[in-house]
């Protein structure tokens, strides 16, 4: 149900860079009102549909977000990074030989490579760490939490963004910067999680 690709230099293709590449396709053909992705979706993804005029939102990391979100719209393109593309014009559901297609389909009508057609979207550097959290610490009602993370985000201000995820399976909470520059990037999500450390030792 996923599609992942490897450009001819061997470069990863991953599931925010084709949708790039379905929703310019489809915008080529005709204006395309939005794409759905998630809390995930990479910020050079939001970036460049805006600039080209396409509205962006953001569901809850699942791809059943994304489609309750994408019906809520009436829009028909969505996915996650991973790779679950939902084309609801094609099929109703996240298919990978639908989303293989369509980005092949796009590469014909365009002339144009895979890693050619992905360049208009610059992805921005992510750090991604998980905390493990002791059994009954809340670190999204922590005030120490809510105070840093509002630290990191003047800090980053339109350059970047800051999410803090429990996980749904396990007792972690995910903590992920993303900006322009990956050492500040890095730097931001360390001293976010050693916060969230402390204030569970607190």
């Amino acid at each position: 149900d996923r599609l992942i690709m490897v450009d001819a230099s061997g470069e990863v293709v991953d599931g925010d860079e084709l949708l790039y590449v379905m929703a310019m396709d489809a915008h080529a053909r005709s204006p395309l009102a939005g794409v759905v992705g998630t809390q995930m979706s990479n910020l050079g993804l939001e970036r460049a549909l805006g600039s080209q005029g396409i509205g962006f939102e953001r569901a809850k990391v699942g791809d059943r977000y994304v489609l309750e979100r994408l019906n809520a719209l009436g829009w028909q393109l969505g996915g996650e990074s991973s790779g679950h593309i939902l084309c609801l014009d094609k099929t109703s559901t996240g298919d990978g030989i639908v989303s293989a297609l369509q980005v092949l389909a796009a590469m014909v009508a365009s002339g144009h490579s895979l890693a050619e057609l992905k360049q208009g979207m610059r992805k921005f550097p992510q750090t991604l760490i998980n905390v493990r959290l002791e059994e009954g610490f809340d670190a999204m009602g922590s005030s120490r939490v809510q105070a840093a993370v509002a630290a990191v985000e003047a800090e980053l201000g339109e350059r970047g963004r800051v999410l803090l995820r429990p996980s749904g399976t396990e007792p972690l909470v995910r903590v992920m910067v993303e900006g322009e520059e990956a050492t500040e990037v890095a730097r931001l999500a360390e001293r976010l999680a050693d916060e969230v450390s402390a204030a569970m030792a607190a």
